[in-house]
Formats: structure tokens, C-alpha cells, sequence
């Protein structure tokens, strides 16, 4: 590989040719808005059940969040209410590769939690329950055995949280793969298909409308990740959801005893099949402020307070950029999401600058490895930091998959089978309720117990 596909691995999701489809389905069972790993682990679902199921994405399948995160497979210290789906999308996880004929990059080499004061020791020992009572293999480790597993770093740490069943996956990769899994269980995966709207009849859907022309169908499901609150807002929907902007880098190659994913306030870090290591900073996520920053303060005021030590507001082009969107358009018109077919920000030279001296500070053995691409995504979040999976009473046959918080990639095969289930009624095992969107509108307290 030369240095300049070196240093485009990743981004080349995103980037490159992007030709419109020669034609469309007229019709289809199901239509889903979003070709992240949620709607493409939906779609290869309803496909292998003899589902006519197509997916329409504005831009590159997995362009966005879905190929820009950690690339964490994780149950340990996720909110309980996540924990059911993510058992069942670590069931999927583990076959993936062989059930679809792909490497994904999956391997499981843990999960690790230190903490350097004995606040941050006591939580992880309080979530022990939860891990308790789904009868999971977490664990809390000591110093001394933090060593063994990572080296002399482990020093640095009071103890850990520890999963060894944990694993992480290649985002880039794994996306694609389902997506090409899907197509050949039956599904039509249109790229560069942006979906303008939806047509209605006796209050119900009856055709997902794109630039490429209109889809018969009876069921559309909006998976469009950091987009779904404005589409869903064009039909009359509040979706009370926000974007932060995450930095991500990967290295070279290096040699280091860390096998597994860790995390701590300076660094996030895993292992790559390749040798090299994908590396975030542990305490530091960006919010460019804009008119829905204010629309929904009240409702994200208990989580702001929370992550105060790790969120840095801005204000500048996001507001204007929002601004300037339209609230509603015209079906027969191009749309928002044809003049903006990617989101792409750049990575933060001062995030960056932070994770250099925060792995080199943490892992002195990575000290002088090289950074070979960095890269930023942006996040979709809501309230309470669990996602929003559940019909939209204001109009049926119309669904939401959303707001998965930075927790979506581990989640998505999973997610992609309840999803699913809820779509055709076949019960998937997999109690929804919770992920209702109506909790953030019927008094239901809002409880935060996870974070981005």
C-alpha cells in the first residue's frame, strides 16, 4: 500500500465516485432512510426474510458516523436499558464474518476501564451490579493485574473495570460488508439516493419520495443518524436530538502490550488487526451551538451539567449552516440532503494535539508512533443517551431508529434484528419499550446513566 492509500484507509469510505443509480424500485415492503450500520443491519434482516426492503442513502454507505467512531464492540458500562440488544448483537458480532462471507476485523481482546482517583473506581464498582445481574464476565481488576495486561502503564492506575469478552471491529469495513451482505439476500442498496419526503394517503405512508423518483411502500424507516431530527421535523415530528463532533486519529503500526480496548479521561485506544492502534481523546467532545441547541436546552440541560468537564461549546459556522436550512421543502425540489450529501468536518488540531500528548503521557512505548490519518464524525445524541427505536404516532408506518449517542456501532446487528422485528411484528426477543420517543414528552423522569 502506498503512503497516500496509507493515509486515505479509512476516509476512502466517504470519498470517491458516488454515481447515481442507473434506476429505482417502484415499490417496495419497506423503505429505510440511511445507509448507516444501523439501516444497513436492518436491511440485510429483512432481506434474509424474504423482506422487499430497499435503502436509500444520500451519500457513501456508511459515509458518516457508522465509519468514524472507536470501533468498540462493548456491553461493559453501557446503560441497562441497552444491554438485552447488545447481548444479541454480540451473539451476531461473533459469527459476522463467516455468516456473510466478509471480514468485518472483529476480534475480541477486552474491554478495560481504569481509573486513576477513587471516585472514578467507585462508579465502575457500582456498575457492577448491573454487570451482575445480566450474569456478565466484567470484573473489577487491581493494579497489579492492570499490569500484567498492559504493561507498565497499568502502574499509573488505581484498578480497573475489565470485560474480556469485549471486542472491537473495523468501522470502515464492517458497514460496506452487511450493506454488500444485504444486496445479496435481496435488498437494493441505493447510494447517492437522498429521500426528500414522504407521501401520505388517509393519514398513512404510502411512498417514500426521492430525488431519483417516488418508492410505493407502506413502511419507511428514518435511520439517518445526525440528519433524522431535521427530516423528521419537515413532517411534524419533534425528535429532540443534537450533534457533538468527535475526533478520531489512527498510528502506524507499533509494538505495545495493550491487546484490548481502554479507556480513561486521557485516552480512548484500541487495537487494530493492522498493528496499529485507533486512539481518541478520553474527555474531550465538541458542540458547535446552534437554533437547535436552543430549541431543546431544557430537555438536555440534566445531561449538559453532566458532561460539563467534557464538552466544549462554540459557536460559529454550525449555527449559520442550520440556520440557513429550510424547515420544510418541496417534494418535486432538490432538498437539504442533496446539497449536503456528507457530513465531513475536519478533526480538531487542538483535539489532535491532545491525543498526541496523551498517548505518549499514558503509553510512554507509543511515545514516538506515527499518526497516518485522522479523521472527525459527527455524533447524534439525545436526553437521556439511549436511542430512539419506535413507530411515530403522528404518522403511521412511519419509524425511527436514532440518537444512538456514540453507542451505535457495537449495537447495530442487534439493533438491525429488533429493528426489524418491530417493522414486520415478529417478536425479536427484544423489548423495545424503553427506546420509545414518547418518554421525552409523557413526564417519564429523564435518567441518564451512560454518556457519549
Amino acid at each position: 500500500m502506498n503512503d497516500r492509500n496509507a493515509s486515505r484507509l479509512v476516509a476512502a469510505t466517504w470519498t470517491g465516485p458516488l454515481p447515481a443509480p442507473e434506476s429505482i424500485p417502484a415499490s417496495a415492503d419497506v423503505v429505510i432512510i440511511g445507509g448507516g450500520i444501523v439501516g444497513v443491519s436492518t436491511a440485510w434482516e429483512l432481506a434474509r426474510q424474504g423482506i422487499r426492503v430497499v435503502l436509500c442513502e444520500k451519500g457513501y454507505i456508511a459515509g458518516e458516523q457508522s465509519s468514524r467512531n472507536w470501533g468498540w464492540v462493548r456491553v461493559q458500562g453501557r446503560d441497562p436499558r441497552e444491554i438485552p440488544m447488545m447481548l444479541e448483537s454480540m451473539n451476531i458480532w461473533r459469527g459476522l464474518a463467516a455468516e456473510i462471507g466478509e471480514d468485518v476485523g472483529y476480534f475480541e481482546g477486552g474491554c478495560l476501564y481504569t481509573a486513576r482517583d477513587p471516585k472514578r473506581l467507585a462508579a465502575y464498582e457500582t456498575w457492577m451490579e448491573t454487570a451482575r445481574q445480566h450474569e456478565l464476565a466484567t470484573r473489577m481488576i487491581s493494579k497489579s493485574e492492570l499490569t500484567d495486561l498492559v504493561g507498565v502503564a497499568g502502574s499509573q492506575w488505581l484498578g480497573a473495570m475489565y470485560t474480556p469478552t469485549d471486542g472491537c471491529a473495523e468501522p470502515h469495513k464492517a458497514g460496506p460488508a452487511i450493506a454488500r451482505a444485504a444486496a445479496r439476500a435481496g435488498a437494493t442498496i441505493l447510494a447517492a439516493c437522498a429521500v426528500r419526503g414522504i407521501e401520505t394517503s388517509g393519514g398513512r405512508v404510502t411512498a417514500a419520495v426521492t430525488e431519483h423518483g417516488a418508492i410505493r411502500c407502506s413502511t419507511v424507516l428514518c435511520a439517518a443518524g445526525a440528519w433524522t431530527s431535521m427530516f423528521c421535523r419537515s413532517l411534524g415530528i419533534t425528535l429532540p436530538q443534537l450533534k457533538v463532533l468527535g475526533t478520531v486519529a489512527r498510528t502506524a503500526p507499533a509494538k505495545s502490550r495493550l491487546k484490548a480496548n481502554l479507556f480513561d479521561k486521557k485516552v480512548g485506544i484500541r487495537p487494530r488487526r493492522d498493528g496499529g492502534y485507533t486512539v481518541a481523546h478520553g474527555s474531550v467532545l465538541d458542540h458547535g451551538i446552534t437554533p437547535s441547541s436552543f430549541r431543546f436546552m431544557l430537555r438536555f440541560l440534566p445531561g449538559l451539567k453532566k458532561e460539563l468537564g467534557v464538552l466544549r461549546l462554540r459557536f460559529g459556522r454550525d449555527f449559520f449552516d442550520e440556520l440557513g436550512m429550510p424547515v420544510r421543502w418541496a417534494l418535486d425540489e432538490v432538498s437539504p440532503f442533496e446539497t449536503r450529501r456528507v457530513l465531513n468536518p475536519a478533526p480538531s488540531p487542538v483535539v489532535l494535539k491532545g491525543i498526541r500528548s496523551n498517548l505518549a503521557g499514558t503509553f510512554p512505548e507509543l511515545a514516538g508512533v506515527e499518526i497516518v490519518e485522522a479523521w472527525a464524525g459527527m455524533v447524534e445524541t439525545v436526553p437521556d443517551v439511549v436511542p430512539v427505536i419506535c413507530p411515530a404516532e403522528e404518522l403511521p408506518g412511519f419509524y425511527i431508529a436514532s440518537g444512538f449517542s456514540g453507542h451505535g456501532f457495537g449495537l447495530g446487528p442487534g439493533a438491525g434484528k429488533a429493528i426489524a422485528g418491530m417493522l414486520t411484528g415478529k417478536d425479536s426477543g427484544i423489548d423495545l419499550s424503553p427506546f420509545r420517543l414518547s418518554r421525552f414528552f409523557d413526564g417519564s423522569p429523564l435518567v441518564i446513566q451512560t454518556s457519549i
